[in-house]
Order: C-alpha cells, then sequence, then structure tokens
C-alpha cells in the first residue's frame, strides 16, 4: 500500500516520497572536525582576470603571506580571481570514515593541493565536494593545507538573471559554504536507488508492467528503511538491487554513453577564463577515472589540450597517460570547433591540419571522428575535407535546433559537393550535456528517427557549454541501467565502438546530400562585422606571406622559411574561427581579444620587414626606379581594379590584367559628378556617389536593366524583432517591414 495515500488508485498518487531526514552529509558528529581559511587579497579584491597568460604554466601565486581572515557569506566582483588557504583537521574519532571537504560559492573553484590541481569545485556543475579520504586511516594526515582558486565566475559568465546574458559588472560571486564533513556513502546510493526508480514508476506509464514493479519495490524500501536505524539501509537497497538486475531482451535498443564536456573556447567569457576552465573540468575527470576505470571521457579542440599542455604540465601529463590507456579520447581533428560555413575552404583544410598534426605529435594517432556539436550549420565541403584528412566519421547535434522542420535523421550519411561520404551521427537525446537520467534514456530511443535501420546510439554525459564534465552521481545512475529490464541498454563505450557498430548496421542508412543547414541564427552571419573582416583580410595576408615566402625559397636558397612563425600566426587565426567567435555570438571581452590577434597577426608582416619585402630583388628590379610592382599571387590570370598609391597619401583606381608590371600607369574612372563606370567586356555598370546602381548595361545587346530614375543595390533597413537572441537570429517575417529607402 502506498504510505501517503492507500485510497489512490492511480499510479502517479502512489509513488512514495523520499524521507526528507535523509542525507549524505553528517555536518554535526560527535567529534567536529577544524578548518581555517585565510586569503593573500583584502576581501572584494583579487588577483585579476589577466594574472597568467596562456602560454606561461600555471601554480600558486607567490604573494606575501596568508593573513587576511575569510568569513563565509563574502563577496566579491565578477572577473576578480581569489586564492584561498584552508587549513584542515580531520579528529581521530572519524577514523574509518569518509571525509570531504565541501565549498560552496557562485564563482568557480578548483582545488590545489601539494601545488598541483586536484578538483574542479563549481555548484552549477554539482561538484561540490573534494573527497579527502574514503575510509580514515590511522597512517593517513589528519592535518593538510588546501589552497583554493576562486573564479569569480560562472559556469555561465557573469551575466545576471539568464543563463545567456552580457556581463554584470555589478554581479557579486559569495561564498556561501566551507566545511569539512563526513559522507555517508550508504544513504547516498539508497537515495540514487529511489531516485531511478521512481522515475522509472513515473515515464514508463502505466500501461507497462515495469512502472508498477518499480513502484512497489520503492514502496517496500521506504517501509522497509528506518532512517535512525543505518542497519536497515542494505535490505532496502538488496530490494532496489533484485529489479536492477532483472535483464532486458536481446533485441533492445543499447545506449553507447560517453563523458563529455562541451568547453566554449570563448563566448560569455574569455579565452583566458576558458584556460582555467578546461583545467577545472578535466582534473575533475581524471580524478573521476581514478575510481571509475571503466569511464571513458572523448574530448575534441587541439587548442585546448595545447592551453592545459603549456598552462598545467602536471595534468597534461596524467591526461596523456589515461588518453594511452583509452579512457581520455581525443577526437574531433580540427585546432577548434570551428564556426562551420564562414571561414575559406583553406581556412577548414588548415584547421584539419593543425589539429590531426597536433594529435599524432601528442597521442600517436589521428582522430577519425570529426566532433562538432555546436556549430551554426555544416557547409557541404565538409565531408570531402574530412576525407582528405583521415576522418570518416561524424557527430553532431545542433540541426535539433531547427526552428521550423525537423531534420529526418539521426543516423545517415552525408554526401558532399564531390561525392564524398561520412557515416554521420546524431545523438537521438539531442544533447551533449546528458546527465544520466531515466528521461533521457527513453528520449533518446523514442525520438529515434531511424529505428529498425539502426540499434545503436550516442549518449554523451556531462555538464557542457561552461564546463563542468561527468559527475559520479551520472555514472551510478548509469550503472543501475546499464541492463535493467524496461529501459533501453547502457553501456560505457567510445566513438570508435559507437560508430564501429552502426558501420556494421549500416547497409539500409539513408543518404543526404549537400549543405546541412541551420535554421536557426542566421543572424549570425553579420553581427560583429569587424570580426569578419579581420579573418577574411587575415586570410588573404596568410596566403600572400606563403605564396611570397616559397618564391623566396625558390629564387634565393638562404632564404629561411618561416614555418614556425606562420604555424604560429595560423593557430591563432583557427582559434579566432571558434563557432561563437567569428559568428559574433559572444560578449563584448571576447570580440576586443579577437581584434587585437588580427592586428598583431598583420603587425607581424607588416610591421616590419616581410618576405614581400624581397621581392623586388627576385625580379631583377632593384627599387631605384619610380613606379609599382603589381603581383598576382592566385594561381591564374585575373583582372582586377588596383589602387595606386599617390602624393599626400591620395589614391587613385586604375585597371591591371598582368602578373607583375612595373611603372605602371593608371587611369582614374570618376566623373565630374563623382559616379564611377565600370566594365569587364560583358557588361557595364554606373555607380553614383551613394554606391547606388543607375545603369546596369549588357554590352552585346545594349540592354539596360535599371530604369531612368530608378536605382539598385539600395540601402535599405528592416524592422528586425527576434524570437530569441537579438545579436544571432534574423527571422524571415523581417522582409514584410522595410523602415525605408534613402
Amino acid at each position: 500500500m502506498c504510505p501517503q495515500n492507500p485510497q489512490v488508485p492511480g499510479l502517479l498518487g502512489c509513488v512514495p516520497k523520499i524521507p526528507r531526514c535523509l542525507d549524505c552529509w553528517d555536518v554535526s558528529p560527535k567529534s567536529p572536525g577544524h578548518h581555517r581559511m585565510d586569503s593573500p587579497l583584502p576581501a572584494g579584491s583579487g588577483a585579476g582576470l589577466g594574472q597568467h597568460s596562456p602560454g606561461s604554466s600555471r601554480s600558486l601565486p607567490s604573494l606575501p603571506g596568508w593573513t587576511h581572515p575569510v568569513q563565509i557569506g563574502l563577496s566579491f566582483l565578477v572577473w576578480e580571481t581569489c586564492w584561498f588557504k584552508v587549513e584542515l583537521s580531520i579528529p581521530p574519532a572519524w577514523a574509518g570514515r569518509e571525509v570531504h571537504f565541501v565549498w560552496e560559492s557562485d564563482g568557480e573553484g578548483m582545488v590545489w593541493r601539494d601545488a598541483q590541481p586536484v578538483q574542479g569545485l563549481t555548484k552549477e556543475g554539482e561538484k561540490t565536494s573534494y573527497i579527502l579520504t574514503r575510509s580514515l586511516k590511522e597512517s593517513e594526515p589528519h592535518s593538510l593545507t588546501l589552497y583554493v582558486e576562486l573564479a569569480c565566475n560562472g559556469l555561465f559568465g557573469a551575466g545576471q538573471g539568464s543563463m545567456i546574458a552580457p556581463p554584470d559588472p555589478d554581479r557579486r560571486v559569495t561564498l556561501s559554504k566551507a566545511e569539512l564533513v563526513v559522507f555517508n556513502r550508504d544513504v547516498y546510493e539508497l537515495l540514487v536507488d529511489l531516485e531511478i526508480l521512481l522515475d522509472m514508476a513515473q515515464l514508463l506509464g502505466e500501461e507497462n508492467q515495469r512502472s508498477f514493479q518499480a513502484l512497489y519495490t520503492a514502496n517496500q524500501m521506504v517501509n522497509v528503511c528506518d532512517v535512525t536505524d543505518p542497519s536497515t539501509f542494505p535490505a532496502a537497497r538488496d530490494l532496489a538491487a533484485a529489479i536492477f538486475s532483472q535483464r532486458n531482451g536481446e533485441s533492445q535498443h543499447t545506449i553507447h554513453a560517453m563523458g563529455h564536456c562541451h568547453i566554449d573556447s570563448a563566448w560569455l567569457w574569455p579565452y583566458e577564463e576558458t584556460v582555467r576552465k578546461c583545467a577545472r573540468s578535466w582534473v575533475t575527470v581524471v580524478h573521476l577515472m581514478e575510481h571509475n576505470p571503466e569511464l571513458t571521457f572523448a574530448c575534441s579542440q587541439a587548442q585546448q589540450f595545447q592551453w592545459v599542455r603549456s598552462c598545467y604540465p602536471g595534468l597534461y601529463t596524467r591526461i596523456q597517460h589515461l588518453a594511452a590507456k583509452g579512457q581520455f579520447i581525443p577526437v574531433g581533428g580540427t585546432w577548434v570547433e570551428m564556426d562551420g560555413n564562414l571561414p575559406s575552404g583553406e581556412s577548414m583544410v588548415r584547421q584539419f591540419l593543425q589539429g590531426q598534426r597536433f594529435f599524432q605529435e601528442q597521442f600517436g594517432r589521428i582522430c577519425t571522428e570529426f566532433w562538432l556539436p555546436d556549430t551554426f550549420g555544416y557547409s557541404a565541403q565538409l565531408p570531402q575535407l574530412m576525407r582528405g584528412s583521415g576522418i570518416r566519421r561524424f557527430l553532431t547535434q545542433k540541426l535539433s535546433w531547427n526552428l521550423v522542420n525537423s531534420f529526418p535523421h539521426h543516423t545517415f550519411f552525408w554526401e558532399g559537393i564531390d561525392g564524398s561520404q561520412v557515416l554521420t551521427h546524431f545523438p537521438p537525446g539531442d544533447s551533449y550535456g546528458m546527465q544520466g537520467r531515466v528521461a533521457e534514456m527513453l528520449k533518446t530511443v523514442k525520438n529515434n528517427k531511424d529505428k529498425g535501420r539502426v540499434n545503436h546510439s550516442a549518449f554523451l554525459f556531462g555538464f557542457g557549454d561552461g564546463g563542468g564534465g561527468p559527475t559520479q552521481k551520472m555514472l551510478d545512475r548509469m550503472k543501475r541501467m546499464r541492463d535493467t529490464d524496461g529501459l533501453p541498454r547502457v553501456q560505457i563505450s567510445t566513438p570508435d565502438q559507437l560508430f564501429s557498430v552502426l558501420e556494421k548496421e549500416s547497409s539500409q542508412l539513408c543518404t543526404w546530400v549537400g549543405e546541412l543547414f541551420l535554421e536557426l541564427h542566421n543572424g549570425t552571419y553579420t553581427t560583429q562585422a569587424q570580426i569578419k573582416k579581420g579573418n577574411r583580410e587575415c586570410e588573404r595576408i596568410l596566403h600572400d606571406v606563403e605564396v611570397l615566402s616559397s618564391l623566396a625559397v625558390a629564387q634565393d636558397s638562404a632564404f629561411q622559411y618561416p614555418a614556425s612563425q606562420l604555424q604560429q600566426l595560423w593557430r591563432l587565426l583557427l582559434l579566432n574561427q571558434f563557432h561563437d567567435v567569428l559568428p559574433g555570438s559572444c560578449i563584448q571581452l571576447v570580440v576586443e581579444d579577437a581584434l587585437q590577434y588580427y592586428t598583431g597577426e598583420q603587425g607581424v608582416w607588416l610591421g616590419g620587414r616581410s618576405p614581400g619585402a624581397a621581392a623586388p630583388a627576385w625580379w631583377g628590379w632593384g627599387g631605384s626606379s619610380p613606379g609599382s610592382l603589381v603581383l598576382n599571387t592566385l594561381a591564374w590570370e585575373r583582372t582586377e581594379v588596383i589602387a595606386s598609391p599617390g602624393p599626400g597619401g591620395t589614391e587613385t583606381l586604375g585597371m591591371h590584367s598582368s602578373h607583375r608590371v612595373c611603372d605602371t600607369s593608371f587611369w582614374p574612372f570618376p566623373k565630374e559628378d563623382g559616379s564611377i563606370t565600370m566594365e569587364n567586356g560583358v557588361i557595364a555598370v554606373c555607380l553614383d556617389t551613394m554606391g547606388r546602381l543607375t545603369s546596369l548595361q549588357l554590352l552585346d545587346s545594349g540592354r539596360e536593366s535599371i530604369p531612368d530614375g530608378c536605382y539598385a543595390n539600395q540601402f535599405a533597413l528592416f524592422d528586425d524583432v527576434p524570437l530569441y537572441w537579438d545579436a544571432w537570429d534574423v527571422m524571415d517575417y523581417h522582409l514584410t517591414w522595410i523602415l525605408g529607402l534613402p
């Protein structure tokens, strides 16, 4: 009978409630532990966001004494960095107990022990404790000192009142808890058992026998368990184990669960903070793997690996060791998770080239899966580039965000513009941040649009976007659902294991030809135009520098090709092509960083002696005669309008079609009224001083396309009020409201 209401016949009315007096924490045992916290900085001040540079190794700060005592409830301004020295004393009476250091704040913390990072602490990511010992032994140290590095921002930056919001300069980060506690593992396990059973009871439905079995099992557990008597807990857990051990049939859908932690290289926080987000998230994953050897973790973006390698070498060594064991798995094959449409084709190639080169050098292998779950659409050239980079598999989920049309598949072959195909999989749960809950498992099966064609799918679990990653509770939930009748079969897996079985089942899969278009965020093609301009200019400059440097090597054996400098510049450019930077969907701090990178890239070559400065000597021109050198760095002849520098900084427009010319004469085109006429042998156009087309004529027939008194290429304003994000979206209905023409 349901102890809450034995008269209610409905399933939902009989769900037992977990006793409120069950709690995993015992913060006031008979022999309380002691802790003291000091900060080297006055309250309200911090080490500052820019204290460390991404190229330097991170360590404890060298500050003159930890003398400022810290009280719970103190708050700090956003973007500050505060360090805390925590001195702990564990009482001998806690022998045999599991002891945790609990820390809760509105910011992101990281515990340092013996001068190494050991644990990320983020309340939003459900990581608020660091395990000091799982069973206190007499031989273990009872007094120890920890350091906590607190970044005064949350998983999603420093906005106020919304997950996606610009930084609020008045927001403050508060330290709300710092305690030394005993963790009751038996209570924790009992609560997880009850959570899974109650979810099964509620979500499997009244028509499903298993929902009633789960319900009555949970009810029996509540009746058996006396919260004041821990000796009753094992009997309650045995009831849960009995139902979890009832196995599935062979035809049940198999979910391949993989730990994941999508970290935007910049978004609602600057690049500098991402370096620490990687460390906080990945050191927590490493710590989890030490106690859960079955855990696998798929991790993309070579740039983030490079950051950790430079700034946290000790952590990076541990990651390399776990990668060799097949637990910490590099995926993606690109330098960053770039935008899928805006970079040039050459930049796309360089993303794969730099990424695959890094993974080969650092981990001894290239990636076979392209991993791009969060970008705003995917160019049809990508399958060809993937195959050329040794990649034949692709994973994303972003098209689940489509505003109008639901994409028809979750597993299919994607064919590019040249006929290249890659096996593509969208996790049917439509997320890369699952938490291992029953509802997510059921959605993964129900939502799968390729039932019958394949019987396996991906499940990426762990807090993401702002970092965080998997938690112990996520793993413990899935352990109970490993092979439980009524639920899909869940196995901890790897990308290779998933795609290998999908390849075996691929005979009936459909093929999608061409672009994977995202029906959302179309405004990102124009937002933050300076970033897009800088990207294209730097793409052109790096191309030209490589061409001129190659010519220099061919002409002069003493010339040193600047390979290392070019790699550094390319990697900066590729970083700025991250899918929240180049599209402009980031905060102003990130925009400023990106523009500085562009300026720096151009300044390296244009501010000093570049390889191009030697060009006149290659062509037998000493530079003593007046004139201009016009050099075509493309692989085909072209005719271009060029600007010739004149006296007083003026420029004169002219046209030329040869590869190179000295002492060139230039012919101006502007008429007396300021209009400009241009023709190319096929058409002739005339533009007025406002840039409007006043004439567009076919030369052979003399046909005029623009009537007298009318204009083309007019500047028009539209009423742009999107449904969601102002800077990201442009709705189709905006075309119906033209605010006016000049």
